[in-house]
């Protein structure tokens, strides 16, 4: 069977992530994604360190649609250079990985 991936990012709010997750999981490039709002980050950008506040999204799929997922965080993404890792899963439990298959089987072809 297929392996699946995370696909890890950021958003600076809470609604531009749940805008963005809930297209790619009807487009079912994901079977699920998770929305963690409340992180605080420190980074540099433009030779400075910025803070900022920021939403994770973990976006769950199968191996072979990494890129699709990562062309449509890009496409609509607010951040010049967001963060978009994909993540490969060394075990997954069978029952669930059976479900992130079937949910993202039926992919528009891209």
């Amino acid at each position: 069977m297929e392996r699946a991936v995370f696909v890890y990012t950021t958003y600076p709010s809470l609604v531009e992530a749940e805008k963005a997750g809930r297209t790619i999981v009807e487009q079912r490039l994901a079977a699920c994604v998770n929305i963690l709002p409340g992180m605080v980050s420190h980074y540099w950008w433009e030779g400075k360190i910025e803070r900022g506040e920021e939403a994770v999204m973990i976006i769950k799929t199968r191996a072979s649609l990494a890129e699709r997922v990562r062309d449509a965080v890009k496409a609509g993404h607010p951040y010049t250079t967001p963060a978009i890792l994909v993540i490969p899963l060394e075990s997954v439990e069978e029952s669930y990985l059976g479900w992130i298959m079937a949910e993202t089987e039926k992919a528009a072809p891209g």
